[in-house]
C-alpha cells in the first residue's frame, strides 16, 4: 500500500454541525508511504475515530477513504485480515492489552500471527524500552506507561506500510519518549513505512513531513 486518500471524510456525528473547521475533516488529503505525519487535535475532535475509520473497524463516517485508489468499504473480511496483518499497524490510545496475559504473551500473541520477529529481537525491544523485568508480569498489573511500551512493542511485530500511533506517549517521560521515537524510526525506516501520530498536546519528537490540525 502506497497511499491513503481521504476525500471529504467526516464523522456522521459531526454532520449536523453548521461548520467544521479542520485540516482533515471534509478535506481532500493523501498520506504517502514513507512520510511522517502529525495530527494535532483537541479532545473530542475525532482523532481516535479517524484511526478507527482507516483501520476499518468503524464505518460511521461520510465521504470516501481509499487505499491505492480503492474504497475501503469494498474490502471483504478476508482482505481486511490481510491488510491488518501486512499493511497497517496501530497503537490504540486505549492500548487493548489483555490484562490476564503477561507482557511478553501480549506481544507474542501478535507475533505468532505474523512471524515478523524472532523472540530475541522482541526481548531486545523490552530491554531498549526499559521494561526487561516486566516480560513475565501480568499486563494488568503494570502501570499505564509500562503498558504503553508493551503495546508499542506489539505494534512493531508485523510488516506494515503505515503505522498509526494514537497518543502513544501520554504517560511517558521525555527519555522514554525519545527511545520510542528512535525505535519507531528504525523500524519504519527498514520497511519504508509511513508514520501517522495523533496528539492532544505531548507528541513524539519526529521530523514530520506534514502537520494537520484536526
Amino acid at each position: 500500500m502506497d497511499h491513503i486518500h481521504l476525500q471529504h471524510t467526516l464523522p456522521q456525528v459531526f454532520a449536523a454541525r453548521d461548520t467544521v473547521i479542520s485540516q482533515v475533516w471534509h478535506q481532500d488529503i493523501v498520506f504517502d508511504k514513507g512520510k511522517r505525519y502529525l495530527i494535532e487535535a483537541s479532545s473530542g475532535t475525532g482523532k481516535s475515530s479517524l484511526c478507527s475509520y482507516i483501520y476499518g473497524y468503524r464505518r460511521d463516517y461520510q465521504g470516501i477513504i481509499s487505499f491505492d485508489g480503492r474504497n475501503i468499504r469494498s474490502f471483504s473480511v478476508g482482505e481486511w485480515a490481510d491488510i491488518r496483518k501486512h499493511s497497517l499497524s496501530i497503537l490504540f490510545q486505549e492500548l487493548r492489552i489483555f490484562p490476564e496475559l503477561t507482557a511478553l504473551e501480549n506481544v507474542l500473541l501478535k507475533n505468532r500471527l505474523t512471524n515478523h520477529k524472532k523472540k530475541k529481537e522482541i526481548l531486545a525491544l523490552f530491554e531498549a524500552t526499559g521494561i526487561p523485568d516486566k516480560t513475565d508480569e501480568r499486563a494488568g498489573k503494570l502501570s499505564f506507561g509500562q503498558q504503553q511500551r508493551v503495546a508499542f512493542i506489539r505494534s512493531l511485530c508485523q510488516p506494515f506500510d503505515f503505522i498509526f500511533l494514537d497518543e502513544p506517549i501520554s504517560h511517558l517521560d521525555n527519555d522514554n519518549s525519545a527511545i520510542m521515537s528512535r525505535l519507531l524510526m528504525e523500524e519504519a525506516g527498514k520497511q519504508g513505512a509511513g508514520i501517522i501520530v495523533t496528539s492532544i498536546g505531548k507528541h513524539l519528537e519526529l521530523e514530520y513531513d506534514e502537520t494537520f490540525r484536526l
